[in-house]
């Protein structure tokens, strides 16, 4: 692979998982709006956000199994058409229940352009530049969560969330359009000679037990910090805006430029030891919030996404390398542990924040 073809996969990758991850988010800026206009409560608009999370931790183990029996371009074309159509149909639909439906389906396909375009790296690359290109990967999903709540809380006004449907559905539709058309086959060979193995044989491997511990501990961390961030600032000594705290989140743009930097030094010094890098930033960081200072709270932000996202793209680097076979199943399952880590870490930091404060949190996170 030439190298303009090699930074022209990255683009398709980048590209694509973007557009996906854009959709996930789309709801979270509008859903008071979406709580005014429909006339529900707090917790019944959330839903237009929990039930895609639900659909796409449904939905990796099948599409796992799927993207090792059948070819990825299909997989990625079902994907991106029916996501796209169920924006469209957000769009236009004036019944909350329909739009939770839409927005669950298209949870439930969201791997086929995930999940699916992972798996089909890891087979069609050379191991040398796979941890680059993974890295490109993690950046995407950084981004496509950026932009879906940019998309619908700022760059279209609020009260116009429709307009953001279409424009992440638009989108979505020209990224796997052009990504179906110009993935290249790679210079490894994807067809191997070795039998597929089943979810609990890969579990049983120890190397990747590690490597899915990783994704589920990391994400637990990550997600407790973000969650019970504004908790904490909103409180004393700081008593900070909400326009100050949202602010705070774009520390999450160091994710973008990470990844692929990650990737490139998990080929200098290993991923186990960029790993081990990645944790040590995040412990330091997760240490200097408890110092009472906006100042020190941005920088321990910043030094958060830089230290995990070198996790995660060095895990999903990792495991990609060690694998030969039921490289779809091998994938869906790293999500897996991923998204239960999050969703741990959120319940578990709960009452720890409730109990102690964010010293807990911090404690538990460390």
């Amino acid at each position: 692979m030439t190298k303009s073809n090699f930074f022209g996969l990255q683009a398709l990758v980048f590209s694509l998982v973007a557009a996906a991850f854009t959709t996930v988010y789309i709801t979270q800026p509008v859903l008071p709006i979406l709580q005014r206009e429909f006339g529900v409560s707090a917790s019944t608009a959330s839903l237009s956000v929990s039930a895609v999370i639900l659909g796409i931790a449904l939905a990796n183990l099948p599409f796992g199994m799927l993207a090792d029996r059948f070819p990825v371009r299909r997989l990625i074309l079902a994907g991106g058409a029916v996501v796209a159509a169920c924006g469209f149909f957000c769009a236009a639909t004036n019944n909350l229940a329909l739009l939770v439906a839409a927005r669950f389906l298209q949870g439930l396909f969201i791997p086929a352009l995930t999940t699916c375009l992972a798996a089909y790296l890891s087979g069609a690359l050379p191991l040398s530049k796979l941890n680059v290109v993974m890295g490109a990967y993690v950046s995407a999903t950084v981004a496509g969560g950026l932009s879906g709540r940019l998309l619908g809380g700022w760059i279209h006004p609020p009260l116009h969330w429709r307009y953001a449907f279409v424009t992440a559905s638009l989108l979505l539709l020209a990224a796997t359009v052009v990504t179906v058309r110009w993935l290249p086959e790679g210079d490894r060979q994807i067809i191997t000679t070795e039998k597929a193995v089943g979810f609990r044989a890969l579990l049983s491997r120890r190397d990747l037990r590690r490597t899915y511990l990783v994704a589920f501990g990391g994400m637990f961390v990550f997600s407790s910090v973000f969650n019970y961030l504004p908790f904490y600032l909103a409180g004393p000594p700081f008593y900070a805006s909400t326009q100050v705290i949202t602010l705070m989140y774009l520390s999450y743009l160091i994710g973008v430029f990470i990844g692929p930097l990650a990737g490139q030094l998990s080929n200098k010094i290993g991923n186990g030891g960029t790993m081990v890098l990645g944790a040590t930033v995040f412990a330091l960081a997760i240490f200097i919030t408890l110092i009472k200072s906006m100042l020190a709270i941005a920088a321990a932000l910043a030094l958060v996404c830089a230290g995990f996202f070198a996790i995660h793209a060095a895990a999903a680097g990792s495991l990609n390398r060690k694998l030969t076979s039921s490289r779809g199943r091998a994938n869906s399952l790293y999500v897996l542990l991923y998204y239960l880590g999050g969703a741990s870490g959120i319940t578990l930091s709960g009452y720890a924040y409730g109990h102690t404060g964010w010293p807990g949190v911090a404690a538990l996170g460390s």
